[in-house]
């Protein structure tokens, strides 16, 4: 029998499939496919209560003494939310319309109650729309897969930082744009030779490296910004630190000076010992029998 349709004619016409099912399939095919959709990270039932948890160790770690903590998905749907004890009714319904709005307009909520508050108030008319702080996007890698709201801490600066914390547990570590640093040995035998920067500082970072040399005994030394981690590599040295300098004076900015050392604890210092001097603790070699051979790391607060 043959199959097809009658037309208005009653003529029978044997349908025209072929061509379009040919086309469909092509469309369907998994390189097509591929050509029109992309692989996005989600957040799961498990990432919106880690992220719940980690905003309520924070609210306890600085005494918040209520709020309400709700997680939702990219599209602003409600996966997850729980309410400390002690918040206000209402906190459910904001701390959820918080998170809708950071998540559907992919900002912190701080931003729109800042437009609003500079004057632009028909951004309240908006559907479903809740421009006060305290809710923020979670980021993982370069998505927003969700949003955190909270509300009902002891302030909107709360509410933020609350929300703040439960979205980092989900971020991804950031990569340094920073160069590797390479020093090969000859270079550092040179420095130990004399006495020398490694490494100063520059590029904004807030460390230094010195290859430090020493064949008598020293000034004392106060740094005010900077932590001095101390590897001994070779010799031996007493060394002196806390208690007050003599003659303190102002060499350079943030940097103190004086001749000796009255009150401090004393250390005799060899080869594969390891010091940390916290910045703003005095120290001083008092006595350098033979030459000191030492690294220094000098991280800044």
């Amino acid at each position: 029998m043959k199959r097809g349709f009658l037309t208005h004619r009653n003529r029978w016409v044997a349908p025209v499939v072929a061509p379009v099912t040919v086309v469909l399939l092509a469309a369907l095919s998994p390189a097509a496919a591929g050509a029109q959709t992309a692989t996005r990270p989600g957040l799961t039932l498990d990432g919106a209560r880690q992220v719940i948890a980690a905003g309520v160790a924070y609210a306890a770690k600085n005494g918040a003494p209520g709020g309400v903590i709700a997680v939702v998905d990219e599209g602003g749907n409600l996966m997850a939310v729980e309410r400390l004890d002690g918040t206000f009714a209402a906190g459910a319904m904001i701390s959820i319309g918080k998170a809708r709005t950071a998540a559907l307009f992919k900002k912190p909520t701080k931003f729109f109650e800042d437009v609003v508050n500079k004057g632009r108030t028909a951004m309240t008319a908006l559907a479903d729309f809740t421009p006060l702080q305290g809710g923020v996007p979670i980021v993982s890698g370069t998505s927003i897969v969700g949003a955190v709201g909270v509300s009902g801490a002891a302030s909107a600066q709360q509410d933020e930082e609350i929300a703040m914390a439960g979205a980092a547990v989900l971020a991804s570590p950031a990569t340094s744009a920073q160069p590797v640093l390479y020093f090969d040995h000859a270079s550092v035998d040179a420095a130990f030779a004399k006495g020398a920067a490694l490494f100063d500082g520059s590029g904004g970072r807030n460390f230094m490296v010195h290859a430090s040399r020493r064949d008598q005994a020293g000034m004392a030394e106060v740094h005010t910004l900077d932590t001095d981690v101390i590897h001994v590599l070779d010799g031996s040295a007493t060394l002196v630190t806390g208690g007050t300098v003599a003659d303190q004076h102002e060499v350079e900015p943030n940097e103190l000076r004086g001749s000796s050392i009255t009150g401090g604890q004393t250390r005799r210092i060899s080869r594969g010992d390891v010091i940390i001097v916290p910045n703003g603790v005095p120290h001083w070699f008092e006595e350098v029998p033979s030459p000191l051979i030492y690294y220094v790391v000098k991280v800044r607060r």
